[in-house]
């Protein structure tokens, strides 16, 4: 066996607590800072964007154009996942992920200095929507990257714990700008804030991207993506052809691809439902005042951000798929009280729909990296797993907060909304059922048909976790 592979089942060698507990840093906080600038769209567009760049539309009509330019990313979402996974696959998860994140904070800066329909007219809305594209396609090559770099130094009994955390990323991206957001509103006028404070978040991406940037050049690439490096260029020195990484993963994993977009339905929707639509929801439907939503959003991230990494923890012990199905049947059911305490008006029943929901959603999000690592193999991963989540987010949460809208719009009131989250649960749990258990799978062992050859040792690990 090469030294590579000692290296990634040698517990005492790359996976030292403080080597795992660094990668996992650098992921945790290149994740946060790119769903930061991702989410902040999502608020801005809730709030705000309908007013700045379609202000001949009235209110809701003009939320429902600024949610058509937030759907709009999404489409580059699946390219970015091609192309990025692409290049992982080949080149190195680490190398991508310093791009992407590049990307991610160049285009959101640029957002916060774009002027508004009434100076430059039709070009505002124009260039705000080529700057969601390439924050779309850089989010396509994050994802995967990120939480293959943590799976792919982690050992088998802990993957679904350390693998967790990136994940919490996006609660703790979400947390950082509704904050700032929040803050804003506050501290500004209405006038003040429509006319510059939006724009203070949106710059302020620059300063994250920096610091992620240093974090993220201090790690090194995982042993189990060297040594199948290692094994390419053994196979192209003896003249053996490779396929190209997305050929390879369509060819061979199709069925793991299918299931991964089916299990990210419910998870999409629901999430987009609860953190985007719901801005809108409470503001234009019902009157409440932005502070009061953006804190109920808040409360909700925050309990998110710590309850991941125990979801995560839960599937080591039990499995992924129970976990997981757990969150997609709950957020199917909840979706239906949501609403019904959202119309109360009430802060404290807004914080326990939004809290409530957050916490389903995460028993779904927790174990999904590790989940979806565990479908592919090592020289595909990026590529496959990349695909997988990007390919449903255009299904799924790209016009979750356009669905909704035009749903409210359409109906004026919220049935029509959940029973479209209730939909796409069951499609999810439809996915999760037929897929195979992924537990204590050994990442080097699976086979480019998606099997895993299980050794002796694999099997120990599996019946202790």
């Amino acid at each position: 066996m090469s030294s590579a592979h000692n290296a990634v089942n040698d517990p005492g060698t790359s996976r030292s607590p403080g080597g795992l507990r660094k990668i996992v840093a650098a992921s945790l906080i290149g994740t946060t800072i790119e769903w930061y600038d991702y989410f902040l769209y999502g608020s801005a567009a809730a709030l705000v964007f309908g007013r700045v760049f379609f202000p001949e539309s009235d209110p809701l009509t003009g939320t429902l154009l600024s949610f058509l330019t937030y759907a709009i990313g999404f489409a580059a979402r699946p390219i970015g996942a091609v192309v990025f996974g692409h290049y992982g696959d080949r080149l190195g998860r680490k190398k991508l992920l310093v791009i992407s994140l590049l990307m991610m904070g160049l285009s959101t800066a640029l957002i916060g200095c774009v002027p508004g329909y009434n100076t430059i007219g039709v070009a505002a809305p124009v260039l705000l929507t080529a700057l969601r594209l390439v924050q779309g396609f850089a989010l396509g090559g994050e994802w995967g990257g990120a939480v293959l770099l943590v799976s792919e130094h982690g050992d088998a009994k802990r993957r679904g714990f350390w693998a967790s955390w990136p994940q919490g990323g996006a609660p703790a991206g979400n947390l950082i700008a509704v904050g700032v957001l929040s803050l804003m509103t506050t501290v500004l006028s209405d006038d003040a804030f429509n006319s510059w404070g939006w724009r203070v978040p949106f710059l302020l991406s620059a300063v994250l991207v920096m610091i992620g940037l240093w974090i993220r050049l201090s790690v090194d690439e995982s042993p189990l993506f060297k040594e199948a490096l290692a094994k390419a260029e053994r196979r192209k020195a003896e003249q053996r052809s490779e396929q190209l990484p997305f050929v390879a993963v369509v060819r061979n994993h199709w069925r793991d691809i299918l299931v991964a977009m089916g299990a990210r339905m419910a998870e999409n929707i629901s999430y987009y439902v609860i953190t985007a639509f719901v801005l809108a929801y409470c503001v234009e439907h019902l009157g409440i005042d932005k502070q009061t939503a953006l804190n109920a959003v808040l409360i909700g991230s925050a309990v998110q951000f710590c309850l991941i990494p125990l979801f995560g923890a839960l599937s080591d012990r039990v499995g992924r798929k129970p976990v997981y199905l757990v969150g997609a049947v709950g957020v199917g059911a909840w979706s239906w009280a949501f609403f019904a305490l959202l119309d109360t008006k009430s802060f404290p029943a807004l914080v326990l729909a939004v809290t409530v929901g957050l916490i389903f959603h995460s028993a779904m999000y927790a174990p999904q990296a590790a989940f979806f690592s565990e479908l592919f193999a090592t020289r595909m991963r990026y590529t496959g797993a990349s695909i997988g989540a990007q390919l449903s987010s255009v299904a799924a949460g790209a016009p979750a907060p356009l669905i909704a809208t035009a749903l409210l719009s359409s109906y004026g009131n919220s049935t029509p909304i959940s029973v479209y989250v209730g939909l796409a649960a069951v499609i999810t749990v439809i996915a999760v059922v037929a897929s195979r258990e992924t537990r204590g799978r050994d990442l080097a062992a699976i086979e480019p048909d998606g099997e895993a050859t299980r050794t002796a040792a694999d099997q120990k690990t599996a019946a202790s976790a």
